[in-house]
């Protein structure tokens, strides 16, 4: 029973941590600035893209189920994407290497920004922590041509995300 009790402890502060972090990143709020480095080792600065639109979603693994969806549902919305002046950056901590045979197998016409050690995941509320073992959560952030962060998208549906998000744009465009 002490041993149950323990555990339930330190879940329940797990669970208090991860709703204080996210409670640090806001609609409205500066984007952490950050330098990855792609798919075929083009080195990316968040910086760079001020004055337009960025679409920055965050994805656990290359080539797991969830993720190959997410990731060919942008594929498939890039044309719409591109048209409303927005770029689109998958991060994950998966390497420059697995990205790029994710990235041919599916013919993604995107950045996949490689996040090893998790830092960027981190300073966006986007990293799942447990013991040793790192992921990026599912979410997705809108970031405005001033470089405020314009909408979060907290745990996605990976099949209908990608026109969730232009439908936001849309809207936070007019």
């Amino acid at each position: 029973m002490q041993r149950f009790t323990k555990q339930l402890f330190v879940s329940l502060l797990f669970l208090c941590l991860s709703l204080t972090v996210h409670a640090s990143l806001k609609v409205g709020s500066e984007a952490p600035n950050f330098i990855l480095s792609d798919q075929n080792n083009i080195s990316h600065e968040l910086n760079d893209y001020k004055g337009g639109w960025v679409i920055l979603y965050f994805y656990p693994k290359n080539d797991t189920p969830g993720c190959t969806t997410q990731a060919c549902d942008f594929r498939d919305a890039i044309k719409r994407i591109i048209a409303n002046k927005s770029t689109v950056f998958g991060v994950s901590l998966d390497s420059v290497e697995s990205h790029k045979r994710f990235a041919e197998k599916h013919n993604l016409p995107f950045a996949l920004l490689s996040d090893e050690g998790g830092k960027v995941a981190k300073s966006y509320d986007s990293l799942n922590n447990f013991l040793s073992f790192k992921t990026a959560k599912r979410n997705t952030f809108v970031i405005d041509p001033e470089g405020k962060i314009a909408k979060i998208y907290l745990s996605v549906k990976p099949s209908t995300h990608s026109q969730m998000v232009l439908d936001d744009l849309n809207q936070l465009q007019d």
